[in-house]
């Protein structure tokens, strides 16, 4: 995909079109954050899928120029949001780990909060599992930097079959969203079980939130709470969405 493809409007439709899901406490249910994820609309092509786009767009300079978009629209998301009196914590929106690279990455990030007029509390950036194999040692600082300023920070796709799970060690993250993978071992043996407790306990010793992803039935966010993770998402917390259709009822329902 060629970096001229990702324009502002395609056939009169945003190219970059996010939508949400919530994610929840597991005791009580109320809607804690929001996940974004990002649709392109691309000629010629239709809707892709993150999973479809963005490993070849993190090649390129694309990747940087996506981020600015994505976040731009997190970021109306948010005030819209907050107009309606909806109650969250944050929004997450996806950060390529190049970005972590750039030299004025805090400076710009927050200049683009202060344009929308959004506190930096009210962004989670959302890293994806690859982070865990970058080599660069200025990374970790850019994290801290962020944090320093207000934004939260989530590793997504933890405790898969590939995952190097020692490395999260390096990298001081808030947030750690656990891979579906986790959450499918669930009630399959007391073995089982017992993996996926050391999997939260080790991001709980980090002095990491936990959030456990694809959860499908009550009994299994119950099983999470029990081993001391709070959060959770998947088709029990609620489906992505757009933006337009997150109402209060539903944060009531």
């Amino acid at each position: 995909m060629a970096e001229s493809e990702i324009r502002t409007n395609v056939g009169g439709l945003r190219a970059v079109e996010l939508q949400y899901r919530a994610v929840r406490e597991i005791s009580g249910g109320r809607i804690a954050f929001y996940q974004s994820q990002t649709r392109l609309n691309a000629p010629q092509l239709g809707i892709l899928m993150p999973e479809q786009f963005r490993a070849v767009s993190e090649m390129t300079n694309q990747a940087l120029k996506l981020f600015y978009l994505e976040m731009s629209q997190v970021l109306e998301a948010v005030g819209k949001l907050t107009e309606r009196e909806m109650d969250f914590k944050w929004i997450s929106v996806y950060m390529p780990v190049r970005y972590l690279l750039e030299r004025d990455a805090v400076k710009a990030a927050t200049a683009l909060c202060e344009r929308y007029e959004i506190p930096t509390s009210r962004i989670c950036f959302e890293l994806p599992e690859r982070l865990l194999t970058a080599e660069e040692p200025e990374i970790p600082n850019t994290i801290v930097s962020l944090r320093n300023v207000g934004f939260h920070i989530m590793l997504n796709g933890f405790g898969g079959s590939n995952c190097p799970l020692m490395r999260l060690s390096d990298y001081p993250v808030e947030y750690v969203m656990l891979s579906p993978e986790v959450t499918h071992f669930i009630g399959r043996s007391e073995r089982a079980d017992n993996a996926v407790k050391s999997i939260v306990d080790f991001v709980n010793d980090l002095e990491a939130e936990p959030i456990a992803d694809g959860v499908r039935s009550s009994k299994e966010a119950e099983t999470f709470y029990t081993f001391s993770c709070s959060y959770c998402a998947g088709s029990l917390a609620g489906k992505f969405m757009a933006e337009r259709y997150i109402r209060k009822k539903q944060d009531e329902s």
